[in-house]
C-alpha cells in the first residue's frame, strides 16, 4: 500500500466510515485507489437498483459518485472537508449494466478551501463531470 493510499484509508476510517458512497460495504461501496499524481479513481457497477429512467443511472446517484470521488481525493492528502458547493454537468446518459470509471483531482488548494474536479466515463465517453468547493473540518 502506498503512503497516499494508506493516508486515504486512515482519513476515511477516522471521519467517514459510515458514508453511503464509500463506507464499509454499505450503499454504493466505492473503493478508491490513489494514482501517482495524487488523483483518485474507482469503478462502479451500474446495477438496476440505482436507475432512474429505465436503463439509466439516476442523476442523484451520479452526483453522489462525483462528490464521493472528490471527498476521497482529499482523504488521499490527509484532508477531511465538507462539500460547500458542487456543480454537476450531465453530458450523456449513464447506462445500467455497464461499469463506469470515476476520477477526481485537486485543482486548487488554499486551506481551508479546496477546489476539485471529478468525472464519470463509461465505455470511453465522459458522461458527467463535477466541480466542487470543499471546506476543511477538524477531525
Amino acid at each position: 500500500m502506498t503512503a497516499s493510499q494508506d493516508q486515504l484509508a486512515r482519513t476515511q476510517r477516522r471521519s467517514h466510515s459510515q458514508c453511503v458512497v464509500c463506507g464499509d460495504g454499505r450503499g454504493l461501496a466505492l473503493d478508491f485507489s490513489v494514482d501517482a499524481d495524487g488523483s483518485v479513481r474507482a469503478t462502479f457497477e451500474c446495477r438496476s437498483a440505482y436507475q432512474g429512467y429505465d436503463g439509466l443511472l439516476h442523476g442523484g446517484v451520479i452526483a453522489s459518485l462525483l462528490d464521493g470521488a472528490m471527498t476521497n481525493c482529499l482523504f488521499a492528502h490527509g484532508i477531511a472537508a465538507l462539500t460547500a458547493e458542487m456543480k454537476v454537468r450531465y453530458r450523456h446518459p449513464v447506462r445500467i449494466g455497464q461499469p463506469v470509471l470515476i476520477l477526481a483531482r485537486i485543482v486548487q488548494s488554499s486551506s481551508p478551501l479546496f477546489v476539485l474536479e471529478s468525472q464519470i466515463t463509461q465505455s470511453g465517453l465522459q458522461c458527467a463531470g463535477g466541480t466542487g468547493k470543499f471546506m476543511q473540518v477538524s477531525t
